[in-house]
């Protein structure tokens, strides 16, 4: 008897693609497009984009770093001052608005209102406040440091052959006055949370989706060669600010943004999806490709993932050469054994108010002897 699944490919199949997988040998890839040698490449969004930017910069001349440590600067210091960790010093982006608001930010179509947070003795990007470690004197330098750093993000949006966009959250903070979208809630790396002039923010699969096809539709306007490689990060929600359970909130959130990429994938030319997240999530793994916080992803489901790209996006594998590209590679794989991500600076905050809350309670406990 006829029926419409009889000549499917085995991938098609959970029993032929899945059962009886040896460990590590899940590829499932059935979309992609050779990356060529001479295609500038660019990476942005969540914490897990850093790793697909050190492997890029280790398999080719790909990597495209728009905002390059001034000369003479040292690896050691390009490093800490997050110099290349993705093709421009933009930090992370966890969400698609972010992402269009940088666009928009860096070809003079949006101007936040608010330029500049205090933190201490000194002022942060609040676009970006982890990126400069000790941050700055005066808000005048942020603001001309932020600037500069926009005329880069400029140029990442122009140049790149590819863009690597890594989807990581839906929900976010925004400024009451202007919208504008933070990478972190005020007051956990920099300004103080008041609630006249921020609120929370969930993003529906709707504007998610509007974002997204905007953002995509906008980079086309100005760099009309660019392909979009989408990607949803693995690692899950530090902490979330709805009412439940933080894995529910995780699942929610990757959800949405795993049929956003897929919506994408369908309905614009030249977009594709890299399903490193179904690699680290898959059932086979048995939990293996995360580290003991069942958060982080280690360092073998890391690699697994890069194995898989590079088999599917490079033609071989060829390393990084002459004296500029040995450059970018020490600095990279200094990035690489410290991923910087905005989402601990909320582990921090949690485990300072756990000790400052422990401290108290043995105070009380002590006048009340």
């Amino acid at each position: 008897m006829n029926n419409p699944y009889r000549n499917l490919e085995d991938y098609c199949y959970w029993p032929r693609a899945m059962s009886s997988l040896w460990p590590g040998h899940l590829d499932p890839v059935t979309n992609s497009l050779p990356i060529e040698p001479n295609h500038k490449v660019a990476t942005m969004g969540s914490c897990f984009a850093q790793h697909l930017g050190y492997y890029i910069s280790q398999s080719g001349p790909n990597f495209f770093v728009a905002e390059e440590p001034p000369t003479g600067m040292s690896a050691d210091l390009a490093q800490r001052k997050n110099y290349g960790v993705f093709s421009a010093r933009y930090g992370n982006i966890y969400t698609v608005k972010q992402a269009l608001q940088l666009f928009d930010r860096a070809f003079g179509h949006f101007q936040p209102r608010i330029r500049a947070w205090a933190r201490g003795n000194v002022f942060v990007d609040p676009f970006r406040p982890l990126v400069e470690p000790d941050g700055y004197q005066t808000i005048a330098e942020v603001v001309a440091e932020a600037e500069k750093h926009l005329c880069f993000v400029r140029d990442v949006f122009l140049a790149s052959d590819w863009i690597i966009f890594t989807l990581g959250l839906t929900e976010a903070w925004r400024s009451l006055e202007d919208d504008a979208i933070y990478p972190v809630a005020p007051g956990v790396a920099g300004g103080e949370f008041d609630s006249s002039k921020y609120e929370f923010v969930n993003f529906s699969y709707l504007q998610v989706r509007d974002d997204l096809f905007e953002l995509i539709g906008k980079i086309r306007e100005v760099n009309s060669k660019v392909k979009v490689l989408l990607t949803v990060s693995p690692v899950s929600l530090m902490a979330t600010y709805e009412h439940r359970h933080v894995l529910v909130s995780t699942t929610l959130s990757k959800s949405v943004l795993r049929a956003v990429a897929d919506e994408a994938e369908r309905s614009i030319k030249k977009v594709i999806y890299f399903p490193s997240y179904e690699i680290i999530t898959s059932p086979t793994n048995e939990g293996r490709y995360y580290q003991d916080d069942f958060r982080q992803v280690s360092d073998v489901g890391i690699k697994h993932v890069m194995r898989i790209f590079g088999k599917h996006f490079f033609q071989n594998g060829g390393h990084s050469s002459g004296e500029h590209g040995a450059k970018l590679s020490e600095i990279a794989i200094r990035n690489n054994s410290k991923i910087v991500c905005d989402e601990e600076a909320m582990k921090q905050a949690f485990e300072t108010n756990a000790a400052l809350k422990h401290s108290l309670s043995k105070h009380t406990d002590a006048s009340a002897v």
